[in-house]
């Protein structure tokens, strides 16, 4: 645990695919409190880019060299890698920032919530879409809707021509596919706003040559409360539905297009940019994770709507909230035992889409 008056937390970032390169390392850098002190890598391209981009910073081989260079572990690794890599931080003495999944099964991220207590660390997952600007929205017009019946979400692409990587031609062994990639950020979206689950229904497909993995997944969700979420998430969708269909008993809120932050970041953009600053301009808006009012979307009934603009997004309050965590005490940015349920509901929607039906769950996870 990093010591109270130290002026920086350092990290050790494992891995520096796309999840470390563009999501992870700028957001760590543009956090105050916290420094990027190495990064785990075997590729000389890569190693490469953390030296350009990150002046300073250890390029190490393996995880057990982050041991003695920091106070803060974030694992950006396979999937598969997740728990085991998890495992050894925490047992290093060291809390642990995940990126989503936590795990392939709930056993699993239960027996990793569990040494994390046991041994007074801290345990998060790196479940950013909760700090979409349409989400924010949507969390914010709940009221102005009424009862919802239908929470209806997408994520889609089209991408008729497989990227290969282990995300599609690895297998299931490698918790990979849209079920697990884009249906973590559904399924938490859904429990965060309608609460625990009693039954799961899925359909999950291979729809294309030499793919392993589903690419093509549907999820339904019976939340105890009565709300119904529907739950789409694709590779194969030549036409892309809207991100958010919401049905309530007074109102809808549709909103069509992605959040513009991951678009940002891929293209080398930071929250603590200059241009980001006040009065700074992005040109899709004004300051990080704002969007054009040409991007928002429409609150209303019965073909009486109005254009409501969508809260800014803010995927830098994770990792401020990480420093808040180690620093302050605070709770961690994502409880995980949120994280937890969210994998009992996935690992329910894989045996439902084997078995074609629905399955039941107990109760919310602890």
């Amino acid at each position: 645990m990093p010591s109270s008056d130290s002026p920086e937390i350092r990290v050790g970032l494992a891995g520096f695919g796309p999840a470390g390169s563009f999501f992870h390392a700028p957001l760590i850098a543009a956090t105050p409190g916290l420094r990027l002190a190495a990064v785990v890598t075997r590729d000389p391209d890569r190693a490469e880019r953390v030296r350009a981009g990150y002046p300073g910073t250890a390029v190490v081989p393996t995880v057990d060299d982050l041991w003695g260079r920091c106070d803060l572990v974030v694992i950006a690794t396979p999937n598969r890698t997740h728990v085991p890599m998890a495992t050894e931080a925490l047992k290093a003495g060291l809390p642990v920032v995940v990126d989503k999944p936590l795990a392939g099964a709930a056993a699993e991220a239960r027996d990793l919530v569990r040494l994390a207590r046991d041994r007074g660390l801290m345990l998060t997952v790196f479940q950013n879409r909760r700090w979409d600007g349409d989400f924010l929205t949507l969390r914010r017009l709940l009221p102005e809707l009424g009862e919802v019946h239908r929470f209806e979400s997408r994520f889609e692409r089209w991408r008729p021509v497989p990227k290969g990587g282990w995300r599609e031609s690895g297998g299931p062994e490698e918790v990979g596919g849209t079920l697990y990639d884009l249906g973590s950020h559904l399924v938490d979206q859904a429990l965060r706003l309608f609460g625990p689950v009693s039954g799961v229904y899925a359909e999950t497909d291979v729809r294309r040559a030499g793919v392993r993995n589903d690419d093509d997944a549907f999820v339904a969700l019976t939340h105890r409360n009565g709300t119904r979420s529907h739950l789409w998430m694709s590779a194969v969708a030549a036409d892309l539905g809207p991100r958010f269909r919401v049905l309530g008993s007074r109102a809808s809120y549709v909103k069509w297009g992605l959040d513009p932050q991951e678009e940002r970041l891929r293209a080398g953009e930071r929250p603590d940019a200059a241009d980001f600053g006040p009065g700074g301009s992005s040109g899709a808006g004004t300051g990080w994770g704002v969007e054009a009012p040409e991007r928002w979307g429409t609150v209303g009934a019965g073909g009486d709507t109005r254009r409501v603009p969508t809260e800014p997004g803010a995927y830098q309050r994770f990792y401020e909230g990480v420093v808040a965590c180690l620093r302050d005490g605070a709770p961690p940015p994502v409880e995980p035992g949120g994280a937890v349920d969210t994998i009992a509901v996935l690992e329910a929607a894989a045996l439902s889409a084997a078995r074609g039906q629905v399955v039941a769950l107990p109760g919310a996870e602890e």
